[in-house]
């Protein structure tokens, strides 16, 4: 589903420049559940923008579904981003002052979409939360709100979901359902990429790709030794 090759990205910073990515191979597969780890500075957060189609690289190439989408122009871009990638943000990026239902249903809005509404009922119910659909962020819970996050994500019935730290302002219990959640996605059949520094997060996924540098330094299937090995990491640090 994902191929990218070579990928480069440099930044210009006052005087210097900055390489965010240094020359990265990588290849998703449709249905797999990844993690993307790595710390502050690694290129984990610049890599989730390029396959997100958020930004563009220097240099290389990127194919998403065997179209090659690097070049592309912003408004084709921009197709790309509303129709088949959703996404789910650690700040839930949701607009207070209209409803849950409304919020789930802008990228329906934004293509001028027949039944959005009916849709955004429909996603709100595949994450359990049609009895909160007529109230605003504000009347919700952490937990909640990115629920609302990740229906909006799913209701274009995207085959990519990018999630970045989506648990990060979370407490642990809440974490968990959302993680659960992502993990009922993933059986269903959606590819997901999850950006996380915290490695009992990237555990809970099929595969973990670790970043350092703007390099790809290990891309390693989830065992149980290698689960047990990164929780060890989060128990040492």
């Amino acid at each position: 589903m994902i191929r990218i090759e070579q990928l480069t990205k440099h930044y210009r910073m006052g005087d210097s420049d900055v390489h965010a990515l240094a020359g990265v191979d990588l290849q998703i597969g449709k249905g797999e559940f990844v993690s993307l780890t790595g710390a502050s500075g690694s290129g984990k957060s610049t890599m989730m923008h390029l396959i997100g189609c958020l930004d563009r690289p220097t240099s290389g190439h990127y194919y998403l579904d065997n179209q090659q989408v690097d070049r592309l122009s912003d408004r084709k871009l921009a197709r790309i981003r509303n129709t088949s990638i959703g996404f789910v943000f650690q700040t839930f990026n949701l607009i207070n002052r209209t409803s849950a239902l409304d919020n789930v249903a802008v990228p329906l809005i934004y293509a001028r979409q027949r039944g959005a509404r009916a849709k955004a009922l429909t996603a709100l119910e595949r994450v359990g939360l049609v009895h909160r659909a007529h109230h605003r962020p504000n009347e919700l819970s952490g937990g909640e709100r990115q629920r609302v996050a990740i229906a909006r994500a799913l209701v274009n019935n995207p085959p990519l979901i990018l999630a970045d730290e989506p648990t990060g302002n979370l407490d642990s219990h809440t974490g968990e359902q959302i993680l659960e959640l992502f993990r009922e996605l993933h059986r269903q059949a959606v590819t997901i990429v999850l950006v996380t520094h915290e490695m009992a997060i990237a555990a809970r996924a099929q595969r973990v790709v670790r970043m350092m540098d703007g390099k790809i330094v290990e891309d390693r299937k989830v065992d149980d030794a290698y689960r047990k090995e990164l929780l060890a990491l989060r128990i040492q640090a």
